[in-house]
């Protein structure tokens, strides 16, 4: 059936929240949630829910009443008349009843996704640093209208092997725009002449939490130390936050180089999974 109550859901994964210490929906079931709803396949109990939207499933159960098979009666509800066909599927943190979950209806383990963390944002001590030799011409500034197609460019250019973030299109960047949080000085772009080269979308959750959310360059500018100095820009203009976080694909052995030569750290609590069921 179609999701009818979105505050039920949202109530449930708060509960959930506030006990794991992580959140068990992602950004992009948000937007869904709070944008389209209609879009969403539910099966909602007072104490737990599993959604399904395209081929992505969530399974969320209320800390105070897991233990008695809730999870495994809402997803087996929801999976009941599905027709055969990949699904993918996301534990936030690891758990050893998510997992169990995940393989008694099939879904195996294919990706990590590593949150990495630095308890400081500034690492310049003064504003953003200039412009390394390499890079003559290259002007660094925030976001301006107009800007769009060139980003959605460069991202899918930058991420073409990524299966969620390498798809945003207008539709999304628009809708990711029109977030409270977003700010156009935050989205730090490079430029050479009328091209962009690359760009760091920073995010603030509050006033003490910061996120590097989206770093990409262009394959057709890499190696001129962009990514580096890109991030360090974003850094600079969070520098007042007392922490920034960041989400990278475990084998994405460069980047996180890059991010722990800035003082970035990932521990083994900090690692997302996904299923899938094929």
């Amino acid at each position: 059936m179609l999701l009818t109550d979105v505050s039920a859901v949202l109530a449930i994964a708060g509960a959930a929240e506030a006990v794991d210490g992580v959140a068990p929906l992602d950004e992009a079931w948000l937007l869904a949630l709070r944008n389209r709803p209609e879009s969403i396949s539910a099966e909602v109990r007072p104490d737990g829910f599993a959604l399904l939207l395209g081929t992505e499933v969530a399974v969320v159960v209320r800390p105070t009443a897991r233990g008695r098979g809730l999870g495994g009666s809402v997803t087996a509800a929801l999976l009941h008349d599905l027709a055969p066909g990949r699904l993918t599927a996301w534990m936030h943190g690891d758990s050893p009843a998510a997992r169990a979950l995940a393989a008694r209806f099939g879904f195996v383990a294919e990706r990590e996704l590593w949150v990495m963390r630095r308890r400081s944002a500034g690492v310049n001590g003064s504003g953003t640093p200039g412009l390394p030799d390499h890079s003559p011409g290259v002007e660094i500034r925030g976001f301006r209208a107009g800007d769009e197609e060139q980003i959605v460019r460069v991202n899918a250019a930058a991420f073409s092997w990524h299966p969620e973030q390498g798809s945003m299109d207008l539709a999304n960047l628009k809708e990711r725009m029109s977030e409270p949080w977003f700010e156009p000085e935050g989205l730090i772009e490079a430029w050479e002449g009328e091209t962009l080269l690359g760009f760091h979308w920073t995010k603030r959750h509050n006033d003490r939490l910061g996120e590097v959310y989206v770093v990409a360059v262009d394959p057709a500018a890499q190696g001129r130390g962009l990514g580096r100095l890109l991030t360090v820009a974003g850094l600079e203009h969070m520098r007042e936050l007392d922490e920034v976080h960041l989400y990278v694909e475990s084998d994405n052995v460069a980047a996180a180089r890059l991010y722990e030569s800035l003082g970035f750290t990932h521990s083994p609590v900090d690692t997302h999974v996904q299923f899938v069921r094929p």
